[in-house]
């Protein structure tokens, strides 16, 4: 079965740090670029960044950029989102997707707050 699970999510302070991650199962993972999204209430899903098949070629949104750092493990499937320097803005559901095959996992809630 192809699959992502995400999980790391949690209710942190603003100014903290949080790593989400996500493992793959049913595809080769070395293959694709991985992406993180993010979906905020009431708005609409925001890319946050993308790794390649690598990990040599990362890109991130400007929201994230200097803060967030993603990595990316092919000998144990996972692709990681380090965030630090956390504010209420980034709360959000955060998504982890695969290209090729196009898989999404199911989301992990990350709330900034104090």
């Amino acid at each position: 079965q192809v699959q992502l699970v995400a999980s790391g999510g949690e209710l942190v302070q603003p100014g903290g740090s949080l790593r989400l991650s996500c493992v793959a199962s049913g595809f080769t993972f070395s293959n694709p670029v991985m992406l993180w999204y993010r979906q905020a209430p009431g708005q609409e899903g925001g890319w946050v960044g993308s790794i390649g098949a690598d990990g040599d070629l990362a890109n991130y949104a400007d929201s994230v950029k200097g803060r967030f750092t993603m990595s990316r493990d092919n000998g144990k499937n996972s692709f990681d989102l380090q965030m630090n320097n956390l504010k209420p803005e980034d709360t959000a559901v955060y998504f982890c997707r695969a290209l090729s095959p196009d898989v999404w996992g199911q989301g992990t809630q990350v709330t900034i707050s104090s």
